[in-house]
């Protein structure tokens, strides 16, 4: 599946782009919502009683672990938005490290790379 990218790749993969951004945001926001909620107003708890140590340390795990997949989904709509950036701009589906395209199977599995599957293999080493 090498080869040029064409102007229908393009909007092939400006699609598959924004599609997934919006499904990014998406989580983004249900992440959000559910670690504004305190333990108490998750459960519907109103009375006066507080939680037993271990509940609340629970709590705290679930957020602080919610809060990472936020940032780790915010990282990943950063590299998608650089993506579309670059579709608009003419640079997309050339490699930052070496400037040889990126193959289109690459593109197809991960549409936001930055790299060339050679360039990755190396920066992972």
């Amino acid at each position: 599946m090498k080869g040029k990218i064409t102007k229908k790749d393009l909007k092939v993969y400006k699609k598959i782009l924004t599609d997934l951004r919006d499904e990014i945001i998406d989580q983004i926001k249900h992440i959000s919502e559910d670690t504004k909620k305190s333990q108490r107003d998750a459960s519907g708890d109103i009375s006066g009683y507080s939680f037993h140590m271990a509940d609340v340390a629970t709590d705290t795990y679930d957020r602080e672990f919610s809060l990472g997949l936020a940032s780790n989904d915010r990282q990943l709509l950063y590299d998608i938005d650089d993506a579309i950036k670059k579709l608009e701009d003419g640079k997309f589906g050339s490699c930052e490290e070496c400037g040889k395209p990126i193959t289109k199977s690459r593109l197809k599995a991960i549409p936001y790379t930055k790299l060339c599957l050679g360039c990755q293999k190396k920066l992972e080493r």
